[in-house]
């Protein structure tokens, strides 16, 4: 059933500094929304169960869209995955039983499409979840994923809640995370090229072959699509936010370099893991419902430099 979120309705975002949270907070306020409620990390840890329930029973939000996450790349991944699994199982742990305890009107839960199998029939339906083995390099953090996913369904089940969850593809934008240690692939591409551009290099190294595809949604486009899925979508499977288009990841740098640094030269280190071969998702449902994506990719990533240029790496000859 359908729901009109009234523009004085009291909304918490979670993560709201964050790639999705602050986009989800730009499109709150195009909309005019005028009680949209956040919390710091400082001021507010959510693995803590009792800090989470007293703020809840203090400010009781009507809707909650639960957007924080310990997230990274895949060397992240590899290198903390006691911490990957531990902080997202926490994060709606909490959150998720507050929401319930405190009677939220509706919550929507936001997973990753990194919680299919790592060998998925294309393109990804909804339905693959748990269908087989996930891949290994993100595998802790998957497993955090998929246990919201069933928290939101137990919770319906349970206690008759109106918790939803959506399964974003790969997101890209402004507020992403552009330190090379942790980056996923995009904003990992755009500091790699700026910097060469700046220094004068002429080659660009890139993880992994290039064959691997990725599907890219612009997280405005994702905020969007959340405002839409939080108003009308309210069943238990979870449903796919994307483009429902894919490329490989060699193509993906080539635009990059289009973008920033055309004279520069591609290797690609073989010796760096790929990760999953490909993860395109079945966007059917969503699309069914009415919702599409806006910004291509080209331009996507062109405004995504600009931001970074400005916010991030100020240079009078970038």
């Amino acid at each position: 059933m359908a729901i009109t979120i009234e523009p004085d309705a009291t909304i918490f975002v979670t993560g709201h500094r964050g790639l999705v949270g602050s986009a989800i907070i730009r499109a709150l306020e195009r909309r005019g929304h005028r009680r949209v409620l956040t919390a710091s990390r400082s001021d507010l840890d959510l693995r803590d169960q009792a800090a989470v329930d007293g703020w809840f029973d203090a400010n009781r939000p009507r809707f909650v869209i639960h957007a924080a996450g310990t997230v990274g790349g895949i060397a992240a991944n590899a290198a903390r995955p006691a911490d990957f699994l531990y902080d997202n199982i926490m994060l709606h742990a909490t959150v998720l039983r507050a929401a319930w305890r405190t009677e939220v009107d509706k919550l929507l839960y936001l997973g990753s499409s990194c919680i299919y199998p790592r060998d998925c029939p294309q393109p990804i339906r909804e339905e693959s979840m748990l269908s087989g083995p996930l891949e290994r390099t993100n595998d802790a953090y998957a497993i955090a994923k998929i246990s919201g996913v069933i928290a939101c369904q137990a919770y319906r089940r349970q206690h008759g809640c109106r918790f939803v969850s959506a399964m974003p593809t790969n997101l890209y934008g402004p507020n992403d995370n552009f330190d090379l240690e942790s980056a996923h692939m995009l904003p990992a591409l755009i500091r790699k090229f700026h910097e060469a551009k700046i220094a004068g290099r002429d080659e660009v190294v890139v993880w992994g072959t290039g064959n691997a595809r990725r599907e890219l949604l612009h997280v405005d486009d994702m905020a969007e699509a959340c405002l839409f899925v939080l108003e009308n979508y309210d069943d238990e499977p979870p449903i796919n936010i994307g483009t429902g288009e894919d490329m490989r990841i060699g193509e993906i740098a080539k635009l990059v370099r289009g973008a920033i640094h055309p004279a520069a030269k591609l290797t690609f280190d073989t010796t760096r893991p790929d990760g999953t071969p490909r993860k395109q998702l079945d966007v059917t449902k969503l699309h069914n419902l009415g919702w599409r994506h806006r910004i291509a990719l080209n331009e996507g990533i062109a405004q995504t430099y600009a931001w970074y240029r400005n916010a991030l790496a100020p240079n009078p000859e970038s």
